[in-house]
């Protein structure tokens, strides 16, 4: 079916598919069948992710945008990147699981290196300390990416640096999103990282299931990572989840 045939009947198909919990493999060629229709379905579900992301990123950020690095985890075909470019960020590394998403994210040009990577199965391929910000769009909710990523991305983040974070906060997330929010709150008590800002939004995306309608809603947490946080800090807070 032709990309301008489709219908939010196919989307929503789609997106059911999606967050099925399903083992890495499938879910990696699930994402590389569904990569070429991806832009068109997101912007027919009215997925506002990647907008509310970068607004409250680029709200935030403090320093020289042109000369920032970024990471875009779970990058897909890099509609974040393209929304921060038009902030001033110009320099972007993305990883993604999915070879067709990162085919189209090459194409548009904003990414100075890209990486496959099955998030959760093998570990990110980041340096230590090398991103001013690192953020995940819509990976981060149930039949996707696990919470551990999280310690991951602050690792790849340097103290001073940002962590920009999404998820659903529909009823079938919602175990999902308290697991979340458990790990954020006692990474802060330990001191690694402090909260900026988490904006709460009603209007996310169009719901999809039978038990919704109208739209889900959704946030986007964004912290820091503490200037001093130590290593020592990271390590014995594995020991404790």
């Amino acid at each position: 079916m032709a990309a301008a045939e489709r219908t939010f009947s196919d989307v929503k198909e789609v997106i059911l598919s999606a967050h099925k919990d399903t083992v890495a493999e499938d879910k990696v060629g699930f994402y590389n069948k569904w990569a070429n229709n991806y832009e068109q379905d997101v912007d027919i579900l009215d997925y506002r992710a990647p907008y509310l992301a970068a607004e409250c990123l680029s709200a935030a950020f403090q320093g020289d945008r042109a000369r920032a690095v970024v990471l875009d985890v779970a990058c897909d075909t890099g509609l974040v990147a393209s929304l921060l470019q038009k902030k001033g960020f110009q320099n972007f590394h993305g990883v993604d699981g999915s070879e067709g998403m990162l085919r189209l994210a090459h194409r548009k040009g904003l990414y100075q290196d890209l990486k496959q990577c099955i998030l959760g199965a093998l570990p990110l391929p980041a340096p230590a300390e090398s991103y001013d910000a690192v953020l995940i769009v819509g990976a981060l909710s149930v039949g996707q990416v696990p919470c551990s990523v999280i310690r991951e991305l602050w690792q790849a983040t340097k103290p001073g640096g940002y962590v920009c974070m999404t998820t659903r906060a529909n009823a079938s997330n919602r175990e999902y999103k308290e697991k979340l929010e458990s790990v954020l709150q006692l990474m802060e008590q330990k001191g690694l990282w402090s909260r900026v800002t988490v904006l709460e939004e009603d209007l996310w995306e169009k719901a999809v299931s039978d038990q919704e309608s109208g739209y889900i809603p959704g946030v986007v947490y964004l912290y820091r990572k503490s200037v001093g946080a130590r290593h020592e800090q990271f390590n014995a807070m594995n020991q404790e989840v």
